[in-house]
């Protein structure tokens, strides 16, 4: 069956085979590891690290191809706007300045600035494969249980739930509906001029609203018919309990947010490293 972008397809392999709620913990202590930092050599440890979970989890390049080249073209954008309004931020944080060659008299490329920017990719690129991963190795039944079984109340837990299931749900309305308007005439390929373009795109989201609010009342609807939100309790079919892979993931991930912070704070003395005061 060809994979669809965002779609959950259940696999047996060990990322599969976690918790819910323990693939969200190790996204956040891995996310908050990578965000606190800007050594490059940890970013790139957890970068390495990333991309190898992604492929121990049998992700197929077509789930999220889509989602990388929307990711490139925002870090090409950001790397470029970083760099006109900010041109000597590097030279601040490091306090040094090794000029590499001049634009115009504003803007010198150093050194500084482009480790600080190059660290600042690697940041993005370190979680957005934890992000995918987690999103598409994770059943949203299974992960309301989880949050369910830690205290959080499950009307909150199953609104995560369907939050999730939306995703793959909108894409399909969305294709199929972009379908519908090309044969009836629109045309969204690049033969069209620009605005011409994003004109047509836009007469596609008109009918994915309304098809939208659409699902959200048959959802409720079906959810009030079946009481629910009458007791404080529910039992979850496709709870998942833990097990000794979980407490591994959380173990591992945990021993990488350590290693971080000794190096922050007793090798770097703070956040940044900087190799040119060796």
């Amino acid at each position: 069956m060809k994979s669809k972008l965002f779609d959950y397809v259940e696999r047996d392999n060990f990322v599969f085979n976690l918790s819910g709620m323990t693939k969200l913990v190790c996204f956040l202590i891995l996310t908050f590891t990578v965000m606190f930092s800007y050594d490059a050599r940890v970013i790139i440890f957890v970068l390495i690290f990333s991309f190898w979970i992604l492929h121990v989890s049998e992700i197929r390049f077509s789930q999220i191809k889509v989602m990388l080249y929307y990711v490139m073209i925002f870090l090409a954008i950001n790397f470029v706007l970083t760099f006109l309004f900010s041109p000597k931020y590097g030279v601040e944080i490091y306090g040094t300045e090794h000029d590499l060659f001049s634009i115009t008299d504003r803007y010198t490329v150093t050194a500084e600035q482009l480790l600080y920017q190059g660290t600042k990719v690697l940041k993005y690129l370190s979680v957005i494969p934890l992000g995918m991963m987690f999103l598409l190795t994770t059943n949203p039944s299974e992960f309301a249980a989880s949050l369910s079984s830690i205290g959080v109340p499950y009307k909150a837990s199953f609104a995560v739930a369907l939050t999730l299931r939306y995703f793959p749900d909108m894409i399909r309305d969305y294709n199929d509906i972009a379908l519908a308007q090309q044969a009836r005439g629109l045309d969204l390929s690049r033969k069209e001029k620009l605005g011409t373009r994003i004109k047509n795109i836009m007469n596609i989201f008109v009918p994915l609203v309304f098809s939208s609010l659409d699902r959200v009342e048959i959802v409720s609807n079906a959810m009030d018919l079946r009481g629910f939100g009458k007791h404080k309790k529910r039992t979850w079919y496709s709870f998942k309990p833990l097990h000794k892979g979980d407490a591994a993931a959380i173990i591992v991930s945990g021993v990488i947010l350590l290693i971080s912070l000794a190096v922050t704070l007793f090798i770097n003395h703070g956040r940044f490293w900087n190799p040119f005061l060796h």
